[in-house]
Order: structure tokens, then sequence, then C-alpha cells
């Protein structure tokens, strides 16, 4: 039964030391790279030592999940849209301030870095086109309009998604935990359809067999502890998340308060084809899971998803923003070897590789 993170994995304090030497002009570029290299090395090594199958670099290199490839842009301000969470923190995205869009940072550079590190397979995460598409301001841009926006950003993300996957990364997971958080800001749901359209337009310019080694993320939300979205129904999500033509998804579900419901939903709306990644792990929870609670967690969703369909991962990235201290590193790698024992013991039981 395959296993796999999310992404993402609290930084080393000397890292975020590094990154806030050099924003403030103490440290050099070199200096900060040196950084990341070693906190990439060490991340790499400690997740391969906890037996996962599958890897990630653990985001290191990245300042979040969602704007790594737009940091240090000349056209981006910081005063974007505002996301709330449900502990009253806010995360501003940016937004956009002129044409054309080009990515500064694709997530191909971030899966190199890793390469040289890594002895088994690596996932990267992306950040979905309907999460980028809230860079461009309501007010439109003069000589550029939004329609120019969205095809930029989809040329963008198609040689994004091709460069990883002809480096050989194993898999190109789509973070969309934009998702619930759509339904929040507008029940009609015309918003989360349009969010859809979106990113089944970047997802179809590829083949059948290479949507095979595509995934989509979601969850809703999760920094410092929190949520922005935890309160919408999942059953306003998941009918119209797997309309989306990928090969895999990757769902969070060991914080849903209502698991059963879930994973009716997720029975009842999923394709055949489509392979169910179910979250066994909670990274806001600071307690760690025991193998046991991991292995009965997925044996409770192989009543609902046939076994050869499932797969199992984390809730969420574990620091999906470069700031977010408050999850430890030593926390993140103990549920991660808890998810790769217990989804053993799962497999085990259920019979299944």
């Amino acid at each position: 039964m395959p296993t796999e993170p999310v992404g993402s994995i609290p930084r080393p304090a000397a890292l975020i030391d590094a990154i806030k030497a050099f924003d403030d002009g103490r440290a050099t570029q070199q200096h900060l790279e040196a950084e990341y290299d070693a906190a990439v090395r060490d991340t790499i090594e400690s997740l391969e030592a906890t037996g996962s199958p599958v890897i990630s670099d653990g985001e290191q290199g990245k300042p979040s999940f969602a704007t790594y490839s737009i940091a240090g842009l000349k056209n981006v301000a910081p005063n974007g849209i505002p996301i709330s969470f449900a502990d009253g923190h806010i995360r501003n995205f940016p937004r956009l301030t002129g044409g054309p869009f080009r990515y500064r940072t694709p997530a191909d550079v971030y899966l190199e870095r890793a390469q040289r590190y890594a002895h088994v397979p690596i996932k990267q995460a992306i950040i979905s086109p309907s999460a980028l598409s809230l860079l461009y301001p309501q007010g439109g841009i003069d000589g550029y309009s939004r329609q120019d926006y969205l095809d930029d950003l989809l040329d963008e993300q198609e040689g994004e998604i091709r460069r990883c996957l002809q480096k050989g990364a194993h898999v190109v997971q789509i973070d969309f935990t934009e998702g619930r958080l759509s339904v929040k800001l507008d029940p009609t749901r015309r918003l989360l359809e349009s969010f859809i359209d979106l990113n089944s337009l970047l997802i179809e310019r590829f083949s059948a067999e290479e949507r095979k080694r595509i995934g989509v993320h979601t969850c809703p939300g999760g920094d410092r502890r929190s949520t922005h979205s935890a309160d919408i129904d999942y059953a306003a999500l998941l009918p119209s998340l797997f309309r989306l033509p990928a090969g895999n998804f990757y769902l969070q579900l060991a914080s849903e308060p209502d698991r059963k419901r879930a994973l009716r939903a997720i029975r009842e709306h999923s394709k055949d084809g489509q392979r169910i990644f179910v979250g066994v792990t909670d990274p806001i929870d600071a307690r760690v899971e025991t193998p046991q609670e991991v292995r009965d967690r997925v044996l409770e969703a192989a009543e609902y998803i046939a076994p050869d369909r499932l797969g199992t991962t984390d809730d969420c990235g574990f620091a999906p923003f470069c700031d977010d201290t408050s999850r430890s590193r030593e926390t993140a790698f103990a549920k991660i070897r808890a998810r790769v024992a217990g989804t053993a013991l799962a497999a085990e039981m259920l019979g299944v590789a």
C-alpha cells in the first residue's frame, strides 16, 4: 500500500535565523544557500530514516507552499487578498501589479536540489492554478487582461510540471487547499466550480499516462495550529473535486470530525482509476499517533474504498509557511514513522502489497 508525505517539514532554527539575517541584510546569499543545502540534506536523511518509500524535500527552500514561484518578482505586491484563520491570524496573499506573468523559481529547481541527496523517489508539490489566480486584482491591470494572465499562468505551470516529470519526480502534487475555503467565501459554489475548471485546464494538457503521476491535495489549511475552512462540510467540496482528471488524490481525513461521512462521500464521488491517499496523521495535533491508530484508520477507510485504490498520507504539510514554528521537526518525523509503520500493518491485514 503506497504511503507519501504531503510536503513541508518545519525548518531548522539555523535556517530560519539565516532567512531573517538575509532579509535584514546581515547575511550573504552564499550563507543562505549553504543553510538551505544543510536543511535539505538533513531533512531528506531524516525522512529516509523513517522508512518512507517516497519522500519530499520538506519544502525547506520555499518561503511558502503557495508563493515559492513568485518570491522576489518585481511585479508582485504583498497586499493582496487576506486569508483568515480560525485563531484570528491572517496571511495576506500577494497581488500582481503588472504583466506579463512569469515564474521566478519553478518547482523543478527545488526538485534538483533534493535529488542531490535522496536515495528514494521524491514527490514534488506545486501550487494550484486556482490559488495563483487570486494574484490578479479585481480591478484589473491596464494592458494585461485577466485572460492574458491565466494563459501565461497555465503555460508556466505546464512547463513546471513537465520538467518535474522529465527530471524524475515520482509524482507531482497540486496543492488545492483553497477548495474548501472557496465554499466559505462563496456558498453558491460558483467560485469552487471556476477553480475546478481552471485546474482541469492545466491537468488536461497532459496525457492519460502522465496524469497517473499527477495528484491533487486538499485540506482546510494548516498554519500555526489553526485552519481556515475546517467548518466547511466535505460534502460541499468532494463532488466537484473528483471531477479533476488527476490520477491521485491526497485528502485530509485524520482530523475530520466525521470521517465516516467523508468516506461515504469519497466512495460515492470518486472514480475508478483514481487512487485515494487518506490522511492518517494530523500535523496540527501535537500528540503523535501510534502505528495501531494509523492501522485502524486505514482499515476504516478500506470499508468504503477498495484496498487496491488506497494509499496513506498526512492531513497537511507540517509547516506550509517557512516561519511556522508551532510544530517541531521531531514531532513531524515521529508522526511520519507512525504513518509508515501503521500503513504496513494495515496492508498486511488487508492482503495488499
